[in-house]
């Protein structure tokens, strides 16, 4: 075996994450070992490489499973086209606009549950915020487009 091969600790504090991480990595087909002699599991130094690619992709949201596809496109990069990778980053740009919309939503929604309630010490037994979550009548889409300044 090559003394240049890592073992999985090594290959762990080279790249910064936990021997765990590695481990579930290998489960997951992203990353893949030889073995010793000795049983123990050895990775090549392109493992190095490989890693930093999974924690970039995974900086920029991409989920495991997509991560997985483009090093799949990357290993046969002569064998796939530009269009197959930006098709995998194109969705998931649009999974995560359709997430900011909702949250967006949200964030409406609760403009207009604050913007009628004063907030005041008293008692909230006429609070408008448990008032409008409690009112089976309305859905959030009419919180959003009533007008927010009733008490």
């Amino acid at each position: 075996m090559d003394m240049r091969t890592l073992k999985r600790g090594e290959l762990a504090k080279e790249v910064g994450v936990s021997p765990e991480t590695i481990r579930y990595y290998e489960q997951q087909g992203l990353l893949q070992a030889n073995r010793d002699d000795n049983g123990y599991r050895r990775f090549e130094p392109g493992c190095i490489d490989r890693l930093k690619f999974i924690q970039r992709a995974q900086r920029v949201g991409l989920s495991l499973k997509e991560i997985g596809e483009l090093l799949t496109l990357e290993i046969a990069r002569g064998e796939h086209t530009c269009e197959e990778v930006k098709a995998i980053t194109q969705a998931k740009q649009q999974e995560i606009q359709q997430k900011i919309d909702e949250l967006q939503h949200m964030y409406d929604a609760l403009t207009v549950l604050n913007n009628r309630c004063c907030g005041g010490s008293h008692s909230a037994e006429h609070c408008t915020i448990l008032t409008a979550l409690a009112d089976t009548e309305s859905s959030t889409e009419e919180l959003v487009h009533e007008h927010p300044n009733t008490h």
